[in-house]
């Protein structure tokens, strides 16, 4: 879920709302002139959205994720049980 916040409303509480960002993972919208013109997230979320950006932009790795999809609809999966087994965790 994100927050919309004005610029004008951004400048006094920038250092609540980046308490916000790095303790409890808020994410903000800010909006200029009525306009959203940025995003404000905690790094980690950042980190995140990019990792998950260049795998799906792995054309081999998203052809790969397609497909376990597709076995999982079809209920084609491993139970946890066998992974655990087989890989000794």
């Amino acid at each position: 879920m994100y927050n919309f916040v004005t610029l004008k409303q951004l400048r006094p509480r920038l250092p609540s709302i980046i308490e916000d960002v790095d303790a409890h993972l808020g994410r903000y919208i800010i909006a200029k002139h009525g306009q959203a013109v940025a995003v404000l997230l905690s790094i980690v979320d950042f980190e995140s959205l990019i990792d998950t950006a260049e795998e799906v932009m792995d054309k081999e790795n998203l052809k790969r994720i397609q497909k376990g999809i597709r076995e999982a609809r079809k209920g084609r999966t491993v139970s946890w049980k066998k992974i655990k087994s087989k890989y000794k965790l």
